[in-house]
């Protein structure tokens, strides 16, 4: 099927998504866009994903705040207006620094945010999780403590998306 072009207005965003602390807004999904997909990502001081990969490049704009990335070894504290590319397959995780952070996302095809999380409802957390995996050891694992949880998340959403 071929992409058509739209507009999405603020009035026609959904909720944002809250995914490990992160509030996530979907501007544009990849089914819309038959290709990649766009989100803003928004965090108080602290909040961001543990060290992950997935099967799809990304790339993040830094709006507002401060945001640290740690890419394939390397730490970078990025300011506004900084963009930050990650290869597919690369392992990274970042967090909002003193004021927060708010970034837009740019999602390469086979990116699936949106498809991802409906089943769970708006709000990721381990409980949620736990209602959803029927693998009694992955169970147990959410069950266990918060790093545990952000892990398990972590792989949920990103390395194993087949779980959630």
């Amino acid at each position: 099927m071929k992409s058509q072009a739209f507009v999405v207005t603020p009035k026609d965003y959904d909720a944002p998504l809250n995914v490990l602390g992160l509030r996530v807004t979907v501007l544009a999904s990849n089914t819309a866009t038959h290709s990649y997909e766009i989100t803003r990502v928004q965090g108080e001081v602290g909040m961001g994903p543990p060290p992950h990969s997935h099967n799809w490049d990304e790339a993040f704009y830094v709006l507002a705040g401060a945001v640290e990335f740690s890419c394939s070894g390397k730490t970078v504290v990025c300011p506004p207006g900084t963009v930050v590319h990650v290869p597919a397959g690369t392992v990274h995780s970042f967090h909002c620094l003193a004021d927060g952070c708010d970034m837009v996302e740019l999602t390469g095809q086979g990116g699936r945010m949106r498809s991802k999380l409906p089943r769970l409802g708006r709000s990721l957390s381990a409980s949620r999780v736990a209602t959803s995996i029927t693998n009694e050891q992955d169970r147990a694992v959410v069950r266990g403590s918060r790093a545990q949880e952000q892990s398990y998340l972590t792989q949920a959403l990103w390395r194993r998306p087949h779980h959630v």
